[in-house]
């Protein structure tokens, strides 16, 4: 069962990661915050949207999913935005996936690709 989590802004995530359990796969998904059309301001975080979402409806494991608003795009390109300067996320570009407390990750457009997507959830021990 796939539990799906949506998380706004750096300490919300903190808080997410402070209580979540430790036991499951925890999959963190960072993209750009919604603007009032519904999509986000990230065009690359709106192409990917899609694929991941029709994956993770697919997925039959027991996960934790967090989908995290990293904020603006102000807030992003500031290069003392505390998501790219974290030590675990270290984030260089939006979407990125990543496996916390994994090495797994997934950025950019290398998200669009719906077979490396299936290998990163079938990486499941």
């Amino acid at each position: 069962m796939v539990s799906v989590n949506n998380v706004s802004g750096f300490s919300e995530l903190e808080n997410f990661l402070s209580n979540v359990d430790s036991k499951k796969s925890v999959y963190l998904y960072f993209t750009g915050s919604k603007l009032e059309n519904g999509l986000s301001w990230c065009p690359d975080c709106v192409e990917a949207e899609p694929v991941v979402k029709a994956v993770l409806s697919e997925l039959k494991k027991d996960v934790v999913f967090a989908y995290v608003d990293v904020g603006t795009r102000e807030y992003w390109k500031d290069k003392d935005c505390p998501f790219r300067t974290d030590k675990r996320t270290k984030l260089l570009v939006i979407p990125t996936l990543i496996k916390y407390k994994g090495v797994q990750r997934l950025e950019g457009s290398q998200l669009n690709n719906r077979e490396l997507l299936q290998m990163m959830f079938e990486d499941e021990e």
